[in-house]
C-alpha cells in the first residue's frame, strides 16, 4: 500500500474509532431506555429530600447520595415503564384520594408549610403520587398477588423452628419506624428518605405518625421511610422481643408497651436522639406454642410472606434492568474524574 494511502486508512481509522464513543447528552445524568433524567431532575428530587445539608457532610458524601438517589430514580423509571406498558398508570381520581388523605391531618397553612419544607409545589406532590400509586399497582400484580404460602409451607418453617415458638418468658411481637438526625449511609428504605437534623427528623416523624392516624399501613411506611437499617426493609418487623429485655431499656418503656394491645400503636418515643414509633403486633406468654395455635400460624405465614416478598421484588428489579438500556452518566463522570462529577 502506498505511504499516502496507509495515512488515509489510518485516519479513517481514528475517525470511525471516534464515532464509536458515545458522548453523553447535556444535562443528562441517566438513560432509561429512551426516558432521560436530568440534572436539574435530579436536584430538585435531592433538594426535597436532603433540605439542609448534614453538619460536617463533605462533597464525597453529596455524590454519594445522589448516587443512591439516582440509582433508585432508575429503579423508578423501570417500574413506571413496565406499569405504563401493562395500562397501570394510577387515574386522576386514585391520585386525588390519596392527596385528601395526605391532607387530611392538616390545615392548609400546616400543609402548604410542609410542602415548602420540602421544596414541593403541588403538581411536584401529585406527580409523586402518581408514580407511587403506579408502581405500587405494578408490584400488587407481578409480585404480591403470585405468592402462595401452603399449609405444608408452614408446617415445615414450624417443624425447623419449633424450640423459637417456646417461650421462656412473655415476649412482645414488635415494629418499628424510625428517624434519625444523623444520616447512615446503610439505611435503605424504598423512599431513600434520611432526614439531615434534628428539626427534620423530628418533622418526618410527626408526619408519620399523622399517616398512621388517618389508617396508613405501618409496615408500608417502615419500608418506605424508616431509618433503621435492621428492620426497615422488613416492615420495621423487629421480632419478639422478651418483656425483661423491655425492662432493661427502660421501665417506662415497658410499662407503655405492655398497656398496649395488639395491633396499638405507640405514641412517638425520643431516646438517644433518635426518633422511634412501636407498633405492638402479638403478645406471647410464656411456654411451648404450637403448631394449631392461629396466632402461631398467622406468624409463620406473614414471616414467609415477607421473605417471598422481598426476594421476588429484588429479583423483579434486577430482570427489569437486565431487559433495559440503562446509562448511569453521573456514575460514568465520577468514576473517570476520580471521585469527581465535574
Amino acid at each position: 500500500m502506498k505511504p499516502s494511502l496507509c495515512l488515509t486508512a489510518t485516519v479513517l481509522g481514528a475517525v470511525v474509532l471516534l464515532s464509536c464513543k458515545s458522548t453523553p447528552p447535556a444535562n443528562v445524568a441517566a438513560q432509561v431506555n429512551n426516558h432521560s433524567i436530568t440534572y436539574a431532575e435530579l436536584d430538585k428530587i435531592y433538594q426535597s429530600q436532603y433540605p439542609q445539608p448534614a453538619e460536617g457532610s463533605s462533597d464525597d458524601q453529596v455524590m454519594m447520595q445522589k448516587l443512591d438517589l439516582l440509582s433508585s430514580l432508575i429503579n423508578s423509571e423501570l417500574l413506571w415503564q413496565r406499569a405504563e406498558q401493562l395500562g397501570l398508570i394510577a387515574t386522576d381520581d386514585e391520585v386525588n384520594t390519596e392527596l385528601n388523605k395526605m391532607k387530611a391531618p392538616y390545615t392548609k397553612d400546616e400543609f402548604d408549610r410542609q410542602l415548602a419544607a420540602r421544596k414541593l409545589s403541588l403538581d411536584d406532590l401529585k406527580t409523586q403520587i402518581r408514580r407511587d400509586l403506579t408502581i405500587q399497582k405494578l408490584i400488587n400484580r407481578e409480585i404480591t398477588s403470585k405468592i402462595a404460602i401452603t399449609d405444608k409451607d408452614v408446617a415445615d418453617f414450624y417443624n425447623g423452628n419449633k424450640a423459637s415458638f417456646n417461650l421462656a418468658e412473655p415476649q412482645i411481637h414488635l415494629a418499628q419506624i424510625v428517624t434519625t438526625p444523623n444520616p447512615d449511609p446503610q439505611v435503605r428504605n424504598l423512599k431513600n428518605s434520611k432526614a439531615q437534623n434534628d428539626v427534620e427528623a423530628r418533622t418526618k416523624i410527626q408526619d408519620i405518625e399523622a399517616r398512621l392516624k388517618r389508617g396508613d399501613d405501618f409496615a408500608m411506611l417502615a419500608q418506605n421511610y424508616s431509618e433503621d437499617p435492621s428492620n426497615a426493609a422488613n416492615g420495621g418487623d423487629m421480632g419478639f422481643v422478651p418483656e425483661s429485655a423491655l425492662e432493661k431499656a427502660s421501665p417506662d418503656l415497658r410499662r407503655m408497651v405492655i398497656s398496649l394491645p395488639p395491633g396499638g400503636v405507640s405514641p412517638i418515643i425520643h431516646t438517644q436522639g433518635d426518633y422511634r414509633i412501636l407498633k405492638v403486633i402479638s403478645k406471647e406468654p410464656a411456654g411451648q406454642r404450637e403448631l394449631n395455635d392461629p396466632r402461631v400460624q398467622q406468624s409463620i405465614r406473614e414471616t414467609l410472606m415477607n421473605r417471598k416478598d422481598n426476594l421476588l421484588k429484588s429479583a423483579y428489579y434486577e430482570v427489569a434492568r437486565n431487559t433495559a438500556k440503562v446509562q448511569n452518566y453521573l456514575a460514568k463522570r465520577i468514576s473517570d474524574n476520580s471521585g469527581k462529577a465535574k
